[in-house]
């Protein structure tokens, strides 16, 4: 899909602050209110933006001890990587989930208050999924970039 300059500017306005009522974003991108509610609707029909949420600061609510887990799989087979798919989803300590190539199968983003909880997390959710063959753990040190824009 392609964009005109004015909806790759949109999209890095509301990217930015969603927020940001149609008059607001009218005068940043000199068009009418009109003409900026009908590129956000068209843009949300095309399943460009899929949804509005708000970034929570993991500090603020006691939760930034970030681990990042390799998981990999005792086999292969198709009713295991469904079943583990399906378990793992249920777990709200995991942020994200990704199916990978490489030695591992699987890298998941953790996040919980800190080491004891992670431990707690380990030892009594993840491992309880069946036909987990091992794990291998990382922490972050330090936040060096996140984010969640995406270039158009």
């Amino acid at each position: 899909m392609t964009f005109d300059a004015i909806d790759q500017k949109l999209i890095h306005l509301l990217q930015r602050d969603s927020k940001q009522t149609n008059k607001e974003l009218s005068n940043k991108l000199n068009l009418s209110v009109t003409a900026v509610y009908e590129r956000i609707k068209k843009l949300e029909n095309q399943g460009v933006i899929s949804r509005y949420v708000a970034l929570v600061n993991k500090e603020k609510v006691d939760k930034s001890f970030v681990a990042f887990c390799h998981i990999k799989l005792t086999q292969h087979a198709q009713d295991y990587v469904v079943k583990f798919e399906k378990e793992v989803t249920n777990l709200q300590e995991v942020l994200e989930c990704y199916h990978i190539s490489g030695d591992y199968d699987y890298l998941l983003k953790v996040l919980v208050k800190d080491m004891e909880a992670f431990r707690e997390f380990m030892v009594n959710r993840l491992t309880k999924i069946n036909h987990i063959g091992s794990t291998h753990s990382m922490f972050m040190i330090n936040e060096v970039k996140h984010t969640t824009a995406i270039t158009v």
